[in-house]
C-alpha cells in the first residue's frame, strides 16, 4: 500500500494567508462553514467558497491587483 502524501502549508505561506483572508471575510460577509447558520448568517456555498479563495489568492500573490 503506498503512503498518501501529507500536504503541509507554511504558516506565512500565500495559501495559508490567504485562506486567512478568505475566513476573515467570511466573517465580515456573515458566511459561516457549517450547516447551521445562525443570527442572519448564511451558509457559504461551493462557489462562494472557491470564488472568495481564489480572489483571495490572486490578491497575495499580486498585491497591486485590480479588483474585478
Amino acid at each position: 500500500m503506498a503512503d498518501t502524501p501529507v500536504i503541509h502549508i507554511g504558516e506565512n505561506s500565500p495559501e495559508r494567508i490567504a485562506y486567512l483572508l478568505m475566513r476573515d471575510i467570511a466573517i465580515v460577509e456573515r458566511k459561516v462553514f457549517n450547516n447551521h447558520p445562525a443570527d442572519g448568517a448564511a451558509k457559504a456555498d461551493r462557489k462562494w467558497i472557491l470564488d472568495t479563495y481564489a480572489e483571495c489568492i490572486r490578491a497575495i500573490r499580486d498585491p497591486h491587483m485590480r479588483s474585478p
